[in-house]
């Protein structure tokens, strides 16, 4: 311990000099943005972070013999939002433009904010707040590949992701956060229920909806059938780190750790609508099945998250738990409800980032106060119903998720439909059945594991 003790000190008194030093040289504004711009770092590489999460949570969701191709496309993707959001969707997002699109900052630098009225007032560098933002769409793109797990091609998430990324994502984002026509009438998004993940999620549902139903998921008569994830710890695992990156989505969405701490207010009504959603989900699933469901209520964490993304920053705590646990329930019952329907979503993406992130959308035209929406500097935005400010803001925020959903269903549906004509959506019936790991990549992500499943196949063939 005495060793650990000495250590630590011998470093410190090191690095004194230095310190002392760069607190003489620099000013109380440059400080300022010195320790916002580390902060909105740190938040970042947590956003980021969050596909370790996807993968983990997609791959355990799904069965054994797509979990290579599941987690790898995460990598993937994410590697295509990267340059596909630099070069174009950036600037379509915040440059400056008009009240539907931006027109300026493609290709951007890293340094000048000339092209970016929309955050060039804010003392952190370009690079930083392109590296956040790019997070965000990052996740939203993942939340698009839930709908269309164990049975799409590998070429349509290199055509998808790319349009997705430059044409979808960054318009909806521009009307809210890059100073668009629902910022201008009073919308409120702190961190992206709706530009993230309702966005998501609606191409999610499209593309289920084209790519129709796995291979023996539903019966002659319309009933479905269970298809389990392989492994259920790897879900949990997922969820937990998307639950500590979650931090990172909204507590970092502040822009800034000198603002009287308000960070940390974020950071605690996330975490009350995240444990709100996980008893009550766990409870509900018992009532209804006699049993407490562990995946549902591990979809009812994530639905809570994505709920109060939206309103985490607007919403006292009482209302953010009361958010959580009817985020929990309601992603229960519509999960459900669509299976029942005939929708084959593998991850439930629509019910846990579509229905959520509208529900958590709407949350602020009810539970907003006036105290915290008038901080969030728009002069348009009102109270919510329940604090005395009517109907305004809920509508407001209803024409919001109707405006978002309507622009993603429709312009997913027309690029999906052409890829579907020309290269086609889905593998062949024979490459679902053996799997995408090995149609798609020529190796199992469990080898050992898939190799004793295929011998015993042969044998049991051999037998009869």
């Amino acid at each position: 311990m005495w060793k650990k003790v000495a250590v630590t000190a011998g470093a410190l008194t090191l690095l004194a000099p230095s310190l002392a030093f760069a607190a003489n040289e620099a000013t109380p504004a440059q400080l300022q943005a010195a320790v916002n711009s580390l902060w909105v770092m740190i938040g970042a590489i947590l956003v980021i972070f969050m596909q370790a999460g996807f993968a983990l949570l997609e791959a355990g969701s799904t069965r054994m013999k797509n979990a290579g191709h599941v987690a790898g496309k995460t990598v993937l993707t994410f590697g295509i939002a990267s340059v596909a959001f630099w070069a174009i969707g950036f600037g379509f997002a915040f440059g400056n433009g008009n009240d539907f699109i931006g027109t300026s900052g493609f290709f951007m630098d890293g340094f000048s904010k000339t092209a970016f009225d929309s955050f060039s007032s804010l003392d952190i560098p370009a690079s930083t707040f392109f590296l956040y933002q790019l997070a965000f769409a990052g996740v939203s793109l993942a939340i698009v590949w839930g709908g269309f797990a164990e049975r799409a091609k590998l070429p349509v998430y290199f055509i998808f992701g790319v349009l997705y990324t430059i044409l979808i994502y960054p318009i909806a984002a521009h009307w809210v956060w890059g100073g668009g026509w629902l910022a201008q009438i009073g919308m409120l998004d702190f961190a992206g229920s709706t530009i993230v993940h309702l966005q998501g999620a609606t191409a999610a549902v499209v593309g289920t909806l084209l790519l129709k139903p796995r291979i023996g998921k539903f019966n002659k008569d319309g009933s479905p059938n269970s298809i389990p994830g392989h492994n259920q710890v790897l879900t949990v695992l997922g969820v937990i780190i998307l639950w500590i990156c979650w931090f990172g989505f909204n507590a970092g969405s502040t822009l800034s750790a000198m603002n009287d701490g308000f960070f940390g207010y974020v950071a605690m009504t996330t975490n009350l609508a995240a444990a709100a959603g996980a008893v009550a989900a766990l409870v509900v699933t018992w009532i209804y099945f006699g049993k407490a469901d562990i995946s549902f209520m591990l979809n009812g964490v994530l639905a809570a998250l994505v709920a109060i993304t939206a309103a985490c920053a607007f919403v006292t705590p009482w209302a953010a738990i009361v958010i959580g646990a009817i985020a929990g329930i309601f992603t229960f019952f519509t999960s459900i409800g669509l299976e029942k329907l005939g929708l084959d979503d593998p991850i439930y993406a629509f019910s846990v980032h579509g229905l959520a992130g509208i529900w958590g959308t709407l949350s602020i035209g009810l539970f907003g106060t006036e105290k915290l929406i008038t901080a969030s500097g728009n002069a348009k935005a009102t109270a919510g119903l329940l604090y005395g400010g009517g109907f305004h803001q809920l509508g407001v925020q209803a024409l919001g998720v109707v405006g978002t959903f309507a622009f993603v269903a429709i312009v997913s549906f027309v690029l999906l439909s052409i890829i579907k004509k020309t290269i086609g959506l889905r593998v062949t019936e024979e490459e679902e059945l053996i799997g995408l790991d090995l149609s798609e990549h020529g190796t199992y992500g469990y080898p050992e594991q898939m190799r004793k499943i295929t011998e015993a196949s042969r044998e049991q063939t051999v037998h009869i």
